[in-house]
This record gives structure tokens, sequence and C-alpha cells, in this order.
């Protein structure tokens, strides 16, 4: 059921030349969401909402297959860095006056890197579109990278580097990647080490973005005062200097290693537990069931079987949480919390055993509908603003469910059945232990 949907919005349409096709999405109960299907003459395709609520538009977009498993290997923290200085001084700007024309003009942009994409956001005032693309242009073609911007930004990267070192959640979470994927990009850390980040020159950053920002990657999401016809030449515009492919680096595939028990000891009040295995695959036929039996085992805060087992019960954690996330070349069913280091090991158990119980027996029906409840009640506030529509309608483009995807989520949702939870827990969580870490004082 579920792979029949998850179909490309993109196919022939640049082929033909600049087309639009809208498709009405009712993600609210009151109110539909008009996605229209924009094509440059260029080719440069983009998901279009226009909404003259409030005279801004925002543009989100990413480079998929372009976040930090494509750094070089002995150098993690390139595609970090790089997100901090493309804004940072670009064509006849320096990082002042780069900062400073972007003021001047009402436009917002920034840009972020994660494991798989690199993204771009920029909000600007929809009566001259024209000021914010000419700059996200010129900071996407002629970035300076400056040697005092990049020491400056490396510096800042460095700082929160050592910072996150004396974070025990943040030590658990890089020690579970490095656990979980020996040997591959993502066991290495995002933004890099210390040693790694002072290491990255301005050869390095020109190198990662020739080779990973291109059309062929590209994908785009504009909502606001804008409507088609004005955002195409736009498109061309912002995006059109770009090559036509990009030269990425095979990232393969590979399942996080389970069962492993990884301690570290840290000078701290409370012991970190991070815990992880292999989830499914976002087009798996049962995906949906399992986003939904997480919900119900840790991924629905105060309702969750683990919310309640380990804090309403037992006072051992301010909150616990579980997740189920489908990366490019891997899936995870992960979680984690926080308790006093003399408990750590009682909590480990009781996630142990909640996890087992749940595979073996899967939910009751009164959860299932108390989460298929919750679930699709709450999806419309997802698209509350248009920064948040932008979002959500990105993350579905990356994740190649089709434009329709929001019209049918709920759907998906409510079809599930019991018999499909059940299935869907044996298959993630009673196919062997998770890998735990646990970072705290000496002998929790």
């Amino acid at each position: 059921m579920f792979a029949m949907l998850a179909r490309s919005a993109r196919g022939s349409l640049a082929a033909i030349g600049f087309t639009t096709a809208a498709v009405v999405l009712w993600a609210t109960p009151s109110q539909a969401i008009t996605i229209e299907t924009v094509t440059s003459p260029g080719g440069v395709e983009a998901w279009l909402v226009e909404d003259d609520t409030v005279p801004v538009v925002m543009m989100n977009f990413a480079f998929q297959g372009a976040g930090s498993s494509q750094d070089p290997a002995d150098k993690p923290g390139v595609a970090n860095l790089l997100s901090t200085l493309l804004d940072e001084g670009a064509g006849e700007y320096d990082s002042e006056a780069f900062q400073a024309v972007l003021q001047d003009r009402s436009v917002r942009m920034s840009f972020s890197a994660d494991r798989d994409s690199f993204y771009g956001r920029m909000k600007m005032l929809a009566d001259n579109p024209q000021d914010g693309i000419e700059l996200l242009r010129t900071a996407l073609d002629d970035p300076h990278f400056a040697d005092e911007a990049i020491g400056r930004m490396s510096a800042q990267i460095i700082s929160g580097i050592r910072r996150d070192l004396r974070d025990p959640n943040q030590v658990a979470a890089r020690a579970w990647s490095a656990s979980a994927y020996p040997d591959h990009p993502y066991g290495r850390p995002s933004d890099g080490t210390e040693e790694t980040v002072a290491m990255i020159g301005k050869p390095d950053l020109e190198a990662f973005k020739a080779r990973t920002f291109a059309r062929d990657n590209l994908h785009v999401v504009v909502v606001g005062a804008i409507d088609a016809e004005t955002l195409e030449p736009l498109l061309d515009e912002a995006f059109g200097g770009l090559p036509e492919t990009a030269d990425l680096v095979t990232v393969p595939n590979v399942e996080p290693i389970t069962g492993e028990i990884v301690t570290e000891t840290m000078d701290v009040p409370q012991t970190a537990i991070r815990f992880g295995g292999p989830g499914l695959e976002r087009d798996d036929p049962d995906f949906i069931p399992a986003y939904v039996m997480n919900y119900i085992l840790g991924g629905g805060s105060f309702s969750s079987r683990l919310f309640d087992e380990i804090r309403e019960k037992r006072g051992l954690a301010y909150s616990v949480y579980s997740y189920i996330v489908p990366l490019d070349h891997s899936a995870i069913f992960g979680g984690g919390t926080a308790t006093r280091a003399d408990r750590a090991d009682e909590t480990v158990r009781i996630i142990r055993e909640e996890i087992a119980q749940m595979a073996a027996e899967g939910p009751t029906e009164a959860e299932l509908e108390e989460a298929k409840a919750y679930l699709t009640g709450a999806y419309p506030l997802r698209f509350d603003s248009s920064a948040s529509i932008a979002s959500q309608l990105l993350s579905i483009q990356l994740e190649d469910l089709g434009v329709d995807y929001v019209d049918e989520r709920n759907d998906l949702i409510e079809a599930v059945t019991l018999e499909d939870v059940k299935r869907a827990a044996d298959r993630v969580l009673g196919q062997g232990e998770p890998t735990f870490v646990t970072v705290g004082p000496s002998g929790s």
C-alpha cells in the first residue's frame, strides 16, 4: 500500500518547458492548501503554495545527499562549516556588507546541514522578491570563504563542540552513533571534531560545494504572496547557475549494530542513556504502522508507555522518548532519557522490558485508537504558518512521498489495524537488542 504512494512528484514537466499543475490538499478541516508544481523555463521545479495573508514569501530548499555523509573521511565537519559561511561574504559584499544588505532589504537567510542533505531557508518581502533572490544567487554562486570568516566561524563551532563534550546527553548521542555505525559516515560527528574543524580551509569548502550543489538534487518549496508566473523566472535566477548534476560520493546502505553496551564515565549528577537499533525505510509498507507503534511506546510524550513506567510510576526521569527515523542510507528506532546515577541500571532494565513486551504483544486496541486519534488530529498543526508549511512540504519532497501525501496521510494512519502494529512491532523491536550507551558517574 505505502510503496504505491511513495512516488515522486517530479516527472516529465521539466522536459516540456515551464509548467504548472495544481493539487488541492485539505491539510486542515477548514482550509485547503493548494500546491502548484511550478517548473521554470530552465527546468528548475518547485512546489508553490500561494498565500496572500501576509505580504512575505518563504523559500525552503535542499540539496539531497549533500549532508555530512559527503564530508571527507578525514575531515568531518565540512558541510556544517559550509552552512555557516555562505552568507559571510559573497559577490561584491564582504561579510559585514552582506549582513547589512540582508537587513536593509528585509531578507532573512540561513543554511544548515544534517547527515543526508544541505538546507537553505529564506524569507523576503512579497513586493520585491527580486532582492532576496539576487542575494541568494550570489551566496550560492560566488561565496568568498575568506580566511577571517573561516577562522571566526570555525572558532564558534569548536566552542560548541567543547561545550557538547561536557554535556552527557551529547556525549551519549555521539557515542551511540559511533558504536552503531563504525567505519560509516553516519558514525562520524556531523559537526566534526576540534581537530578536523581546525583543518578545514577554503579548498575543502569550494570542493564540497562544487560536488554537491546541483540542479538534479535540488528540491524547492515556496510559500507566500507570490504567483507561479512571478516565481518561474526567479527560480532560474536563483538556481540556474548551479551545475546540472551533482558528483556525490557513494554512501553505502547500512543497518545500525545491535546488542552493544557502551559505558562512558563523566563526573555529572545524572546518567544519560541512549539506545537504538534498526528501524524501517520510509517506503516500507510497515513504516506507518511502526510510526503508530512508536507513538504508543515512547513517541507520545505524556501518554506513552515509557513515560508512564519510568516517570509516572517510578519518578526515574523527567522525560523519556523514542523515535523512528528513516535516513537516506539507514533506518533507526531509538530513544533516550537521563536519570539518577544509582538508578541507571533500573531505568535501562525497564526500557528493555517495555521494548520486549511491545515486540511480543503489541499495543491494546484502546492504545491504538487513542494514538490514531491524536496523530490525525494533531497533523493540521504542522501547517499553521507559512514557515511550517514550507518545512513540511520540503520534507515530503525529500522523502519522495508525492504531492498528494498531505491529503492522504491521515487516511494511512486511520487504516492501520492492530494486526499491522503488532507485525511492525515484531519487525522493529523483536529482532535483537538495541545498542545502549550510558554516560555518567563511575559506577552508574
